[in-house]
């Protein structure tokens, strides 16, 4: 539960706060209302509203005259002619629970002083997500179009509203002679997409798809396409109109709030399905979760549900305050949180080799974006919600967070739960879990593509081979060229060396100087180019410990080859759980490796590389192109010799590799992290939680002076 900011405590501090809020809340209305592009989520503006609300009520006198309480909607935009609506447009008060709709009806009571036996019937229909547009019909003949604005004038889109085949040109015989019929403008989501679709389309034709305007939701879609200054591009648009009120008339042809409804429809005005009367407050919020629950089916957006008193007398006493009028309520959903249906679950593969499931949605509004996909996070999670292709589920968005599904609403039935890989959906290579780890990764790092520009960009780092020139952007060009595919191509480059003369940007002496730090890399140090490999939980120390004892290459292959045989072999005995066998398992692959601070989950890693067969083709071309010397440390004998070394802060006379090969040198041991084995922290400028660590556990501290007297007295 997220705490309420508790309110200001005097004038002062209320006055400018109120200040504030007026100011922030009148440029998120300008965005939405006349920019069509808001900058937060619906969610977001209605607790700043709420906000304000309460600080006035604490501090009543305070309530200023650009107060969002008595302000409605945003000013009119420049390019449309501006009218003033012979009714205000007002906007509605919102609720956020039951408990809200239930206190709504019991100030109708008050205000009206009803008996309690006196019912109090209500209107409720679908609160549709589109912009306010207000169509004056005079002699029965559709006379103007305004829109919103800011409640007292609107823009003039008479023109536009023509275009939209919804809304009548006259009204039928009977009718009275002048009548304003309100309702919104809106767009169909399936007519959404296929208009976004229809922008980008015309802008990859035109050459340029980064240059596509495309709406981030239906609502910004039909109030963009409506207030067009020219009204073809509108009629191009697939815009509807629904009828749910009216403002000045000459007549009114019922005295009930679904009795004009209902005229309206006789008139040819579309109106919501889902409207209809309710005698208790009970039945009315039992049709907003009905409306709720079958949100994401509808044509269109929705973000809640109106009530109003359905007497048009009650309303006629009850009146308006402020800028809402006292007989309507808006009833708003919880705005992360919509239902939908999951259509199908996809595995996609992440740059390290990840597994993650994607759900497939149908689409729906969250939070005033149209979401189609959401995580699924691992298969655990996909095993604690049983979710399967088909199922109703309960999707939440929070804020600019990818949404999740976080409820399920099918039951089980007999349908066979889904099924998580066992093999990487990009090459193949078998996806494994490893021992307490929640994710499943592909084991196919050198040839898997999904994996393939991360691992490249790896293999050329610093802390790796080094290769000057070969960043990012020219690894990401070379693979798109179909030059780049696994490491060895890195050292065939040069047979693209006229091709690279030919790319923008590229000269000769930038195309030799990137072939020249490639070819000077031909024999590189054997420890960079296992850790290189980007093969999981061998970092750049556990390289080096694995090369102290191994020295060359061909024996970490005949290692990783021997523990795949071994794992392999070794099956759980007579009776033996599975958690025994593992720890049994885990204690042989240990003592295999033989090196102390190397332990199972870097032989089960070897394993898992070399039981490919595919990594092992590629570990073969690499060896083709290099030549990595032996791995030999020559140590000398220093007060370090056989310790754990630590290096953290700024190292400002060496860099960090060249710190720890002196370790190394001197036969310490260099590790990332502070622990209770560790036996000496050296910490530069800007040492923190480390040096802090170190001396909570009386581990010894130097400078880097004196780090380099400790070299200085092995010589």
């Amino acid at each position: 539960m997220v705490d309420t900011p508790a309110l200001p405590r005097t004038d002062e501090e209320a006055a400018a706060e109120l200040a504030a809020l007026a100011a922030e809340i009148a440029h998120h209305n300008r965005r939405y209302h006349t920019d069509d592009a808001p900058e937060i989520s619906d969610a977001e503006y209605d607790a700043l509203v709420r906000r304000n609300l309460a600080i006035e009520a604490a501090f009543p006198a305070l309530v200023r005259s650009d107060s969002p309480s008595v302000q409605v909607g945003a000013a009119p935009a420049a390019h449309l002619a501006k009218v003033a609506h012979a009714r205000p447009m007002l906007s509605l008060d919102n609720a956020f629970a039951d408990e809200d709709v239930a206190e709504f009806v019991g100030r109708v009571r008050r205000f009206l002083s009803l008996p309690p036996d006196e019912p109090v019937a209500l209107t409720a229909e679908p609160k549709i997500d589109g912009l306010s547009c207000s169509l004056r019909y005079e002699n029965r003949r559709l006379l103007r179009a305004l829109t919103r604005g800011d409640g007292a004038v609107g823009e003039d889109v008479t023109a536009n509203a023509l275009t939209i085949d919804d809304i009548p040109r006259e009204l039928p015989a009977g009718a009275p002679d002048l009548f304003e019929v309100r309702g919104e403008v809106y767009m169909e989501k399936a007519a959404f997409a296929a208009l976004n679709a229809r922008l980008l389309a015309e802008a990859e034709a035109a050459g340029d798809a980064t240059k596509a305007r495309r709406f981030a939701n239906p609502r910004n879609a039909a109030a963009g396409s409506l207030r067009q200054k020219d009204a073809a591009v509108t009629a191009a648009r697939p815009l509807r109109f629904l009828a749910h009120g009216w403002g000045e008339t000459s007549a009114l042809p019922a005295d009930t709030q679904a009795g004009v409804v209902a005229a309206l429809k006789d008139w040819g005005f579309p109106i919501a399905k889902d409207f209809a009367r309710y005698d208790t407050t009970d039945a009315a919020l039992a049709a907003y979760r009905a409306i709720e629950a079958k949100r994401a089916d509808l044509p269109f957006d929705i973000d809640g549900v109106v009530y109003k008193v359905d007497r048009l007398d009650w309303q006629a006493r009850l009146g308006t305050v402020g800028r809402a009028p006292r007989w309507g309520l808006a009833h708003k959903f919880p705005a992360e949180r919509a239902q939908t249906t999951l259509q199908a679950i996809d595995i996609q593969v992440g740059r390290t080799g990840k597994l993650t499931p994607v759900a497939r949605l149908e689409p729906v509004t969250v939070g005033g974006v149209v979401v189609t996909n959401a995580t699924l996070h691992n298969a655990d999670e996909i095993a604690r919600l049983g979710v399967r292709p088909g199922d109703r589920v309960v999707l939440q968005r929070a804020g600019d967070v990818i949404p999740q599904i976080v409820e399920n609403l099918t039951a089980a039935e007999d349908r066979p739960a889904f099924t998580f890989p066992d093999h990487c959906p990009e090459c193949g290579s078998e996806a494994v879990r490893e021992e307490g780890e929640v994710d499943i990764r592909c084991t196919g790092g050198l040839i898997c593509p999904a994996q393939r520009i991360e691992r490249l960009k790896h293999f050329v780092s610093r802390a790796a081979l080094d290769i000057e020139g070969l960043g990012e952007k020219t690894i990401e060009q070379f693979v798109a060229l179909g030059w780049l595919a696994e490491p060895a191509d890195i050292f065939r480059l040069r047979d693209h060396r006229e091709a690279m003369l030919s790319l923008e940007g590229w000269k000769e002496k930038s195309v030799d100087n990137l072939l020249d730090a490639i070819e000077a890399r031909r024999a590189p140090d054997a420890a960079r180019l296992l850790f290189g490999l980007g093969i999981r939980h061998i970092g750049a120390v556990t390289a080096r410990d694995l090369l102290k004892h191994y020295t060359t290459l061909a024996a970490i292959r005949e290692l990783g080859e021997a523990l795949t045989a071994l794992r392999d072999a070794t099956t759980p005995a007579l009776g033996e759980d599975a958690a025994k066998h593992r720890n049994r398992l885990d204690k042989v692959i240990a003592e295999r490796i033989g090196v102390a601070q190397v332990g199972a989950a870097v032989g089960h890693a070897l394993a898992d590389f070399f039981h490919e067969a595919h990594n092992v083709t590629a570990w073969e071309d690499l060896m083709g192109e290099v030549s990595p010397p032996a791995y030999v440390v020559t140590a000398r004998a220093s007060e370090v010799s056989g310790k754990t070394v630590v290096f953290t802060g700024t190292l400002e006379t060496m860099s960090r590799d060249e710190a720890k090969a002196q370790a190394e040198s001197l036969g310490a041991r260099v590790s990332g992290s502070v622990s209770v084995r560790t036996d000496l922290l050296v910490a530069g400028p800007g040492a923190g939680s480390k040096a802090k660590k170190a001396a909570e556990l009386g581990i010894r501290v130097v400078d880097e002076a004196g780090w380099q007297a400790i070299v200085a007295a092995a010589d």
